[in-house]
């Protein structure tokens, strides 16, 4: 890991991939990863661990099935949401985004259950910088 600032739209315009987060950093146990995202994720939770997002660019939907139903909230730029342990979530951005994302070092892009991953939904734990 970098001992200097990073500066995030540099690392942005490092990679291409969608759906395939990098790590830019490690606070504690944790990894702050960049990903950038466009069409669907898969539904999938995280048994143990919350999921913050934060939109530095574009506009991101996350459908999430709670216990009085589905819904979708919708996240513009410089909007930050958490996506509570145990919900089910299914991320999804029309026009694509930039997202910063915290989470336990180790954890999987497609959480401890999911449905059938799709070829653009890299399963990772993220990848260092």
């Amino acid at each position: 890991m970098s001992k200097q600032p990073i500066d995030l739209k540099t690392a942005l315009a490092g990679f291409d991939e969608i759906w395939s987060p990098r790590i830019v950093a490690h606070v504690n146990d944790y990894d702050v990863r960049l990903a950038k995202v466009a069409g669907e994720h898969v539904w999938h939770v995280h048994e143990n661990t919350d999921e913050f997002f934060l939109v530095l660019d574009g506009t991101l939907d996350i459908a999430l099935r709670e216990n009085t139903g589905e819904r979708v909230v919708t996240l513009s730029r410089g909007s930050v949401f958490v996506v509570p342990r145990g919900t089910y979530h299914k991320p999804s951005s029309v026009d694509g985004a930039s997202l910063l994302l915290f989470e336990p070092t180790g954890t999987l892009t497609v959480g401890d259950k999911h449905d059938e991953v799709p070829d653009h939904v890299h399963v990772t734990v993220g990848q260092e910088i």
